[in-house]
């Protein structure tokens, strides 16, 4: 039976639970310290979610995972597949004030985290917070120090030596119903959205993936160094999960290189990424200095990838490259392409649909176009999202009354059935593989006592796929520099929020409504028509 047929209705947990019993030895997890085979995080999960059992953690609890790409996620999220919890993965580098919002707005009743990371001490971090958080009940801590103990506070080791041979209740998962991730994305106003995702959603989509990738259990897989976020869950762990694959996971972020270390010690055979992390490896390639002759694929998602980057990845990383779409509200693949597809297809499309996944592209008034029309692209299938966390208006609003999802994306649909991505009807940036949204980022520079206005947007770069630009209209007399700028920014947006370039002009160009014309200041800015007041 093909994957995806064995993997209909699946629960998270069940998945691992089959693999683990096929090929208990087989290695699923490896880092630079060592491997883990799917016994021993099937084991290791099943310990874990007796002792978060023993606390009263149950079906449809909020467990909260603040890590780094680590084994100690991925024990954790198994182990609250396995009590019907909702996992609510987090990026370590958020500011305290989006950590607590998170996990506010979750209602998350246990949270799991790392030490450190950086300079940031997390138990400080969570120690401010606790109060501000009634619903957090139990915080597990994952590092090597001895700490302070309160009577909510464990480390992660000891649950695991506790819960040990310890049995636990069943729950009864509807996979198709019941939600199993909880993921943010920022909304059009910058405000985080909490996208509800089923077990099915997970698994569906990992399956419809995998196959499409002729994934195997001879595969080694690398470019997974957040799992945050659900490109790196779909595509990178569950895909690799249901193939029977081994998973590197990467706990450096920032690096490129360490990635290409990886292909060659593992002999890794499969690289996910987002187009700033190819370029970036790239840059650092040295001709003959690694062996990268055992990768046969790449793939490419998250963020605007041109024909010219394709090329160049193919021809860099000597392997096969193709193209993805993805969207959080879909589970991540939407489209990709496949080994039978020629050459053109690969390189100046996004590929197919996965299987029972259907495409329209929309008119504004929501009719649906014909082929080789450009329009919104809409989405229904096994992957869709049950919907965002608490907002059921907004909800609403995103689907049309045939159930598809309107993802604010402009395509088209050529003859013979792939996608071409035109572009967004949404002003989101996607910087580097993240969803920055402009008005988040004005908000805070007009805070500045310097600043008249502010116009954010996204522009074309070779390395980030866009950059953010602040373009700023001074209050009359003013002085401020481009550093003090973004310097402001620092003190409370995220790094990936932080603008990229400044640029100080006596006027924006408006509509007769006296609204910004946001495609018109891209192009003085990028044509270098902006003058300074």
């Amino acid at each position: 039976m093909a994957l995806t047929g064995r993997s209909e209705n699946l629960t998270v947990a069940a998945a691992l639970s089959t693999r683990a019993t096929a090929d208990p030895s087989r290695v699923f997890l490896r880092t630079s310290k060592g491997s883990w085979s799917y016994g021993q995080v099937d084991g290791k999960s099943e310990a874990l979610a007796a002792a978060l059992s023993q606390f009263g953690v149950e079906a449809g609890d909020r467990i909260a995972l603040v890590l780094p790409s680590c084994p100690e996620f991925v024990i954790a999220l198994f182990a609250a597949a396995r009590l019907g919890a909702v996992v609510v993965p987090l990026n370590p580098r958020l500011t305290t004030s989006e950590l607590q919002y998170m996990l506010r707005h979750s209602e998350a009743v246990c949270a799991v985290t790392i030490e450190r990371v950086g300079d940031t001490e997390f138990l400080q971090v969570f120690e401010d917070l606790l109060p501000t958080l009634p619903e957090l009940q139990y915080l597990v801590t994952v590092g090597d120090e001895d700490l302070w103990y309160d009577d909510r506070i464990f480390q992660f080791e000891d649950l695991l030596s506790s819960g040990s041979g310890r049995d636990y209740p069943a729950p009864e998962i509807d996979a198709s119903s019941d939600a199993f991730a909880l993921v943010y994305t920022s909304g059009t106003t910058g405000k985080p959205k909490g996208v509800e995702l089923s077990h099915r959603n997970l698994t569906a989509t990992a399956a419809g993936t995998a196959s499409a990738l002729g994934m195997s259990s001879e595969d080694i897989v690398v470019g997974i160094s957040s799992l945050f976020h659900v490109f790196a869950l779909v595509q990178g762990l569950l895909s690799t999960l249901l193939s029977g694959a081994s998973l590197v996971l990467d706990e450096d972020d920032d690096s490129s290189d360490s990635v290409l270390d990886s292909v060659e010690r593992h002999g890794a055979t499969v690289y996910f990424g987002v187009p700033t992390r190819f370029i970036m490896a790239l840059r650092g390639l040295v001709p003959s200095a690694r062996d990268l002759s055992s990768l046969r694929l790449v793939i490419v998602a998250g963020a605007p990838t041109s024909d010219d980057l394709v090329e160049r990845f193919r021809t860099g990383l000597g392997a096969e490259v193709r193209v993805a779409y993805s969207l959080t509200e879909a589970s991540s693949t939407v489209c990709v392409s496949r080994a039978e597809d020629t050459e053109e297809k690969k390189t100046y499309t996004v590929g197919r649909p996965l299987p029972d996944t259907e495409l329209r592209i929309l008119e504004q008034d929501g009719s649906e176009l014909p082929v080789e029309s450009v329009g919104e692209i809409a989405i229904k299938g096994p992957g869709v999202m049950l919907g965002y966390y608490r907002q059921p208006r907004r909800t609403e609003e995103v689907f049309d009354s045939d159930g598809f999802l309107r993802t604010g994306d402009l395509g088209m649909l050529d003859e013979d059935g792939f996608l071409h991505l035109v572009g967004r009807r949404k002003e989101v940036i996607i910087r580097s593989g993240f969803n920055v949204y402009p008005r988040e980022v004005e908000s805070r520079l007009e805070a500045h006592p310097a600043v008249q206005e502010a116009a954010v947007v996204g522009i074309t770069d070779p390395l980030l796929g866009e950059a953010i630009c602040a373009c700023i209209v001074p209050i009359e007399g003013a002085i401020v520099t481009e550093t003090e700028i973004v310097d402001w920014c620092r003190e409370t947006l995220s790094q990936s929020k932080i603008p990229d370039q400044v640029r100080f002009l006596d006027s924006f160009p408006r509509t007769g409504t006296g609204k910004i014309r946001r495609v018109e200041l891209s192009r003085h800015v990028v044509s270098g028509q902006a003058s300074a007041p």
